[in-house]
């Protein structure tokens, strides 16, 4: 499924010559702005409030953002997940995390 969106986003990006504004910094500080946005949704609101439709449209857009930013350096979007639960898990062992929101160091 990566490789199908990745490809998509980058036909898109082609298309319109926009390759030459996507380099790792740009994409990061867009995909950064895209987040905030999705912030903005809730600003204010009960969760219940926000505009699903809306969420949609600025969630797409991080997502679009980290892809690119994933493609620009070879990486696997399926991999770096799977590795970063890994990681989780070794800091937040389900004995000592299981329904708390504490942070690792404080578990």
């Amino acid at each position: 499924m990566t490789e199908e969106l990745t490809a998509a986003l980058l036909k898109f990006r082609d298309e319109r010559d926009w390759a030459q504004f996507h380099n790792p910094k740009d994409l990061a500080l867009a995909l950064n702005i895209e987040a905030a946005e999705l912030l903005e949704l809730f600003l204010w609101k009960d969760p219940s409030e926000a505009n699903v439709d809306k969420i949609k449209e600025e969630l797409a857009d991080v997502f679009s953002y980290a892809i690119l930013l994933a493609e620009k350096y070879k990486l696997d979007i399926k991999e770096i997940i799977l590795d970063k639960i890994q990681l989780n898990q070794a800091k937040y062992p389900v004995d000592k995390a299981k329904g708390s929101a504490k942070k690792y160091n404080e578990l």
